[in-house]
C-alpha cells in the first residue's frame, strides 16, 4: 500500500504527481499526489476514470500471495518470485512480507531497480558478462554486508569476462552453474562434462565463488511431467555430485533452483527428495507469473489443475475498454489495442459488460484481432452491445500486461480504488 509522507523509497511513491505519464487516470485528478488519488477511493466505474484502464483486484491479488506463501512454506521450498513479470517494487515487498526469500530478476537495469526498492536478496536468472553491470553489483556487496547476490553462469568464456571484471572487488560473487533443459533450450550448458569445465572456471578464479546449480524447466523439449522430471532429477544430481566433489567449499549454503509457473510441482516433488548434503539446501522456486495470473495462457498450464486439492490462482487483471463503434449487427470495436493488452500468447478475452451501472457476462463477444488502439470483436446477431458500454477483457500473460501500464489502479470487487501499483520497466 502506497503511505505519504514517509521517507522510504516506496512511501514517496505516493508524493508521485498524476499527469500525463499515467494512462487512464481520471482526468481531473491531474497534480493531486499518486497517494491523495488513493486516500479519495474513487470507483474505478463513476470516479471519473478514462477507458481503456487497466485495474487489479484487491481481493484477487491478496489471494494469489497468500496461495503460493502457503504452497511453498507446505513443500519446503524458498521462494524468490520472478520479478520481472510485474517489475513493481511495491508487488516485490508484499511477496516478501508473504514469506519470499527474495526476488528472481533478468537484466541489471531490474536489479537497479530492485536495489534501489531495499530489495536485498536477488537472484539473477540469466548469465551476466557486462562489466559495467559487474562493477557495480560489486560495489553494491561491498557497501551493504547484508547484500546477497547470485546469478547463473554457463561457460568458461563467460566466467573469464567476469573474473576480468570483478578483478580488486571485496567480496566474490556467487554464481550458480545453470543446466540447459536439453538441446534446443535457452542458455545453461547441455551436458554436465560442461557443467565441471564451467565449475573448474569458477574455482581456479577468487572472483567468483560456486554455490549451487540451476536451470528452467519450461524449456525442455516437448515439456510433459516426466520428461520434466527426468530434467529436474539431472539438476539434483550435478548439485549432488558437486558437493560431493567439494566444489561447494566456502559457501554458506547450496542453492539448487528451478520453477516457472508451468511445473513448480514436478519441481517441488524432486526436490522434496534431494539426499542431505554436507551444507544446507536452498530450494528455490522462482515461478513470478502467479502474483496476478491469467485468464488464459497460465489458467491453462497453472500446476494447480493437476493438484487441485492444493488451492486456485485467480486471474486479478481486468482491462475495461469502450465500445466506441458497432457499424454491423457482428462487429464492435473497443478502445483498447495492441498498447494496452497482452497479444503475444493469446487474444484478451471479453468476461462482462457494464452499461448505466449495472454489470452482466460478456455473452456473444469474441476478440478476433488488435489494432494499435482498437480491438476488433465479433458479436453474435443478438448479442446485446452499445456504443457507449464498457467492456472489461480477461488478459493472456501477465509479463506483457504489466509492461504497458506506468501505474496501475487496486480495485476491490465493488470498484472502490484502494491503491496504485507502480511499475518500472
Amino acid at each position: 500500500m502506497l503511505h505519504a509522507g514517509g521517507t522510504g523509497p516506496l512511501d514517496r511513491l505516493a508524493e508521485e504527481r498524476v499527469d500525463h505519464r499515467f494512462k487512464g487516470l481520471p482526468p481531473d485528478a491531474a497534480g493531486l499526489t499518486v497517494g491523495e488519488l488513493a486516500r479519495q477511493r474513487r470507483n474505478l466505474f463513476d470516479g471519473g476514470f478514462t477507458t481503456p484502464v487497466l485495474a487489479l483486484s484487491a481481493e484477487r491479488l491478496e489471494h494469489n500471495l497468500a496461495l503460493m506463501e502457503a504452497y511453498a512454506a507446505r513443500h519446503g521450498l524458498a521462494f524468490a518470485p520472478h520479478g520481472k513479470t510485474s517489475m513493481a517494487p511495491q508487488l516485490f515487498h508484499r511477496q516478501i512480507e508473504h514469506g519470499a526469500w527474495g526476488i528472481t530478476l533478468a537484466v541489471p537495469h531490474q536489479v537497479w531497480v530492485a536495489r534501489a526498492f531495499g530489495i536485498r536478496r536477488i537472484f539473477l536468472a540469466n548469465e551476466l558478462v557486462d562489466a559495467p553491470a559487474l562493477r557495480r553489483i560489486a560495489a553494491d556487496l561491498a557497501a551493504d554486508p547484508g547484500y546477497r547476490f547470485v546469478c547463473y553462469v554457463d561457460s568458461v568464456r563467460g566466467v573469464e569476462l567476469m573474473d576480468a571484471a570483478l578483478r580488486g572487488a571485496a567480496r566474490p560473487v556467487d554464481v550458480v552453474v545453470e543446466l540447459a533443459a536439453g538441446e534446443g533450450a535457452r542458455t545453461g550448458v547441455r551436458t554436465e562434462a560442461q557443467a565441471r569445465a564451467v565449475a573448474d572456471a569458477v574455482a581456479g578464479v577468487g572472483t567468483l565463488r560456486l554455490a549451487g546449480v540451476a536451470g528452467y524447466e519450461a524449456q525442455v523439449p516437448g515439456a510433459s511431467p516426466e520428461r520434466v522430471r527426468q530434467w529436474l532429477e539431472r539438476l539434483v544430481a550435478l548439485a549432488v555430485e558437486f558437493d560431493g566433489a567439494g566444489r561447494f567449499a566456502g559457501a554458506g549454503e547450496i542453492v539448487v533452483s528451478a520453477g516457472g509457473s508451468e511445473w513448480f510441482d514436478a519441481v517441488a516433488a524432486v526436490l522434496a527428495a534431494l539426499p542431505d548434503l554436507s551444507l544446507p539446501v536452498l530450494r528455490l522456486l522462482r515461478s513470478g507469473a502467479y502474483v496476478s495470473h491469467d485468464d488464459v495462457h497460465y489458467s491453462r498450464l497453472t500446476p494447480f489443475n493437476r493438484v487441485p486439492e492444493e488451492g486456485a490462482l485467480e486471474p486479478a487483471f481486468r482491462l475495461w475498454a469502450q465500445v466506441v463503434s458497432r457499424p454491423t449487427p457482428t462487429e464492435a470495436f473497443v478502445n483498447a489495442g495492441k498498447r494496452d493488452a497482452a497479444h503475444d500468447l493469446d487474444l484478451p478475452v471479453a468476461r462482462a459488460v457494464r452499461r448505466d451501472g449495472a454489470e452482466r457476462p460478456a455473452a456473444g463477444i469474441e476478440v478476433t484481432a488488435l489494432s494499435d488502439q482498437h480491438l476488433w470483436l465479433r458479436t453474435a446477431a443478438d448479442a446485446d452491445v452499445e456504443v457507449g458500454d464498457w467492456i472489461g477483457f480477461g488478459l493472456s500473460h501477465p509479463c506483457t500486461t504489466f509492461d504497458k501500464w506506468p501505474l496501475i489502479p487496486v480495485a476491490e470487487a465493488d470498484g472502490t480504488v484502494v491503491d496504485y501499483i507502480r511499475t518500472f520497466f
